[in-house]
């Protein structure tokens, strides 16, 4: 049988509306006279009063018709789809108790190989999905970055989940075929104008599988454009905190991102004009931020990257006229910042360290694998009271030497500037 789940909604109307057809919430939640909406969520004085997404879900879809705010009261709300934003929306919270939450994860195994471009899954066990639910299907050889299916579940019927979109690979049921509601809390999928702030985003990650960093997030930005996150706490996903892939103009300020599964931070897949600032990013599985390919003509400024599982900031291919000032990167189990290993044609050229303390991580304060031309470090702080970083900056033998000005330095073991032996 289906399985579908609609909240009961009790609005601050001169009506109550319970258990209606969701167009005609949106459409009650929405007056023609006002250029721009305000609905509450969350509460018995809000217009929308159940904490769940399918609750913040009605309130983004009402004001999308017009462009407006939806505002989330203190609480904790059941995540179990991701929230997905619309163009010229707000999502704003209450501060760090208003708490997105996800819920359990479920995984099981399809039975019958899923295969390119087909609509549908044979599982093992379909308890636990619900329709509306966003899916992760993989296999051992399909399991990481855009070799993931994602789609949403729009039928259920025995042990047959039925999705949205056509898968994107041949997986095989027999080289470990999985199907699991791994999936970010908030979603920007194809839109422009919009603002996520003032709120946390709970991954709840020891009750939910891994999620590919790719197609979910504690925060995905996917296709977008002019989207900021702002003071928002991302914590504990199985996954990465904030992934933004072929995107423009994204923001994320004054946010916190902690205690992922994998990367902090993950811009890339074509992601220019990006801005990184005041923020806080620290005990995430790998690295703090990792910039993937061409992230460029961008800004990581005021922002604390410390204590992550490998490197403070990874930058490759592609990421050129980044400029990386007055940033604490400390205290992190590799090297402080990597350049990694590119070919000269896609090396990332022309970006610039400025004010930037770098600080007793563990292997190289800086190391540079990569022939990347105009690269610069002006005015820099290599501290290394713990003694665990063995030089200040390390070249290997395909990497290019930057231009230092005015950098000030501890003493370091192997010295100020290494160059690998050839």
């Amino acid at each position: 049988m289906m399985k579908a789940i609609f909240p009961v909604l009790f609005l601050s109307l001169p009506f109550i509306l319970q258990a209606q057809q969701p167009e005609k919430v949106v459409d009650a939640l929405v007056s023609p006279k006002v250029a721009e909406q305000i609905i509450t969520v969350g509460g018995p004085n809000a217009q929308v009063a159940v904490f769940n997404n399918q609750s913040i879900q009605f309130a983004i879809d009402a004001v999308a018709k017009t462009g407006g705010t939806v505002k989330l009261n203190p609480g904790v709300y059941e995540i179990t789809a991701p929230v997905r934003m619309k163009s010229n929306v707000k999502l704003v919270g209450s501060g760090r108790e208003t708490i997105l939450k996800r819920g359990k994860g479920i995984q099981t195994k399809y039975v019958i190989d899923a295969d390119f471009g087909e609509l549908k899954l044979t599982v093992e066990k379909a308890d636990g999905f619900e329709v509306g639910m966003k899916v992760q299907v993989t296999d051992d050889e399909n399991n990481s970055c855009w070799n993931v299916s994602t789609a949403c579940i729009t039928d259920i019927i025995d042990n047959t989940i039925y999705i949205d979109k056509g898968l994107i690979r041949d997986y095989r049921s027999d080289k470990n075929g999985l199907v699991s509601n791994a999936s970010s809390v908030i979603e920007a999928l194809d839109v422009e104008n919009a603002l996520i702030s003032n709120l946390t985003a709970d991954g709840n990650r020891f009750e939910n599988f891994f999620a590919d960093g790719c197609n979910s997030a504690g925060i995905l930005i996917l296709r977008s454009k002019k989207v900021t996150v702002d003071n928002v706490h991302v914590k504990d996903f199985n996954g990465e905190g904030i992934s933004w892939q072929i995107t423009e103009n994204v923001t994320i300020k004054n946010s916190e991102i902690s205690g992922s599964g994998n990367t902090g931070l993950h811009p890339g897949t074509g992601s220019p004009f990006s801005t990184i600032e005041n923020s806080n990013i620290h005990h995430n599985d790998r690295d703090g931020l990792f910039i993937c390919w061409r992230v460029y003509e961008s800004i990581v400024s005021n922002n604390k990257i410390h204590h992550n599982g490998r490197f403070g900031i990874c930058t490759g291919h592609k990421d050129t006229d980044v400029i990386f000032s007055k940033n604490h990167i400390f205290n992190n189990k590799s090297d402080g910042i990597n350049l990694r290993g590119e070919r000269e044609s896609n090396a990332p050229h022309r970006n610039t360290f400025v004010k930037n303390i770098i600080e007793n991580n563990v292997g190289f304060g800086f190391s540079v694998n990569s022939p990347a031309k105009d690269l610069v470090l002006k005015e820099n702080e290599f501290k290394n009271s713990a003694k665990t970083q063995k030089a200040a900056i390390y070249i290997y033998a395909g990497g290019s030497t930057p231009k230092l000005e005015n950098n000030r330095f501890d003493k370091h073991e192997l010295g100020e500037m290494v160059f690998e032996k050839k």
